[in-house]
């Protein structure tokens, strides 16, 4: 990665602003269920305190769209992210202000602030230059080590780097340096698997990664199209019947590009999606009108896991049908365990896809689990993410 991390600076006894992803999942009470991307940061949080920084965190957290509201409030955030740490973290009232201001005054060398929710302003997603500049009066220096975030050009993750000077945490690096090698320089065969439910989402990336890997694998509600496109009835599944022509069309592309198309040759179907649903496995040609798709077959899977098992480089990004729902979770599952027992770069990224890897209990068998949502999904098209423009360049 060519640009500058906090090893490249100076930070004994400076203000360092650093954005961190703390959108965590919570229930229905507010507990935290998953604190994942808080451990995800320690690693530059540790590192600052260590070199006597003086720390200012800001994060979003839901979508309060501009409002100030008691359940999306980072207090939950601060109280793990103490016990984490081992060491006090001040939740601030605010991100901007006069009170958050003498605060950071406060602040000794190897102390950590948490300011409150960014998104509590609506300037914040407006990228607004003001309230960027409000931010970065609090610091002397920029950190991002929020990938999850980077596809954003918001102000606490883009506009700031305007006023100080900017660089990335250790996370930001690990992302972004581990799947830039895998896409510019993979061993191969260089196998990557998309699912998810919408073709409309990964146009990009099916393009993007069509010109540069050997195997494409394809499941979740989007292979629907493919196989529609192929001629196959699919019942009562999810089809975007205005995507159809186009999934022809990329199948063509790949097959004049030697690149190999994996699609579904068994599946679950049902009527409907609850947990007492019956469910049953069928060819292809099996699938009833009234029926929809919801996973990949036993026999799907198996061919999925001869190509895994034999790819020098893995990405994966989507599940492969309604894993939410137990009864259709078994395509997923089987997907996930055969990318952990392969011997080759294996990197994971996408909400969904990495709940379903926790599921199994086998996150760290995998080469790197990614922290960013739609940041790793944009990244893996090609996509510039201006989190990450924003940064300094190395020298």
């Amino acid at each position: 990665m060519n640009k500058k991390t906090i090893r490249d600076i100076p930070v004994r006894g400076r203000r360092i602003f650093v954005r961190v992803d703390f959108n965590v999942p919570v229930d229905a009470a507010g507990r935290i269920t998953n604190d994942a991307r808080i451990k995800a940061a320690l690693p530059t949080i540790q590192y600052l305190i260590a070199n006597g920084a003086k720390l200012i965190l800001a994060s979003h957290f839901g979508r309060p769209k501009g409002q100030v509201a008691e359940k999306y409030s980072l207090a939950s955030v601060g109280v793990c992210l103490q016990k984490l740490l081992g060491v006090k973290v001040t939740l601030a009232p605010d991100c901007i202000g006069s009170e958050v201001q003498s605060l950071v005054d406060q602040l000794a060398d190897g102390q950590v602030l948490l300011l409150e929710n960014v998104r509590f302003h609506a300037e914040e997603e407006k990228n607004d230059p003001e309230f960027a500049r409000q931010l970065a009066s609090l610091a002397e220096v920029y950190v991002n080590d929020a990938f999850g975030a980077a596809h954003r050009a918001h102000a606490s993750t883009a506009g700031i780097a305007q006023y100080l000077p900017a660089v990335a945490g250790f996370l930001m690096e690990k992302e972004v340096c581990i799947t830039s090698q895998a896409l510019e320089d993979p061993k191969r065969p260089f196998v990557t698997i998309i699912g998810g439910a919408k073709i409309s989402d990964k146009i990009g990336v099916i393009r993007h990664l069509t010109a540069i890997v050997d195997a494409l694998i394809i499941g979740g509600g989007m292979a629907n199209t493919f196989l529609r496109a192929q001629g196959n009835a699919t019942g009562k599944s999810l089809v975007e019947e205005d995507k159809v022509d186009l999934a022809g069309e990329l199948l063509r592309e790949a097959q004049e590009q030697g690149v190999e198309i994996l699609l579904p040759v068994d599946v679950v179907v049902a009527k409907e999606i609850t947990d007492t649903a019956p469910s049953r496995t069928v060819k292809l040609s099996g699938i009833a009108p009234d029926e929809m798709i919801l996973d990949i077959g036993p026999e799907s899977v198996a061919v999925y896991a001869s190509h895994i098992a034999a790819a020098k480089t893995i990405i994966w990004n989507g599940p492969m049908g309604v894993f939410e729902t137990p009864q259709f979770a078994s395509g997923t599952q089987g997907v996930a365990r055969a990318v952990a027992a392969c011997p080759g770069t294996t990197i994971v990224g996408g909400g969904d896809t990495v709940t379903a890897v926790e599921q199994v209990g086998l996150g760290a068998q995998y080469t790197h689990v990614s922290t960013g949502g739609g940041a790793s999904l944009e990244f893996i098209e090609g996509k510039v993410l201006p989190g990450v423009a924003a940064l300094a360049d190395k020298d």
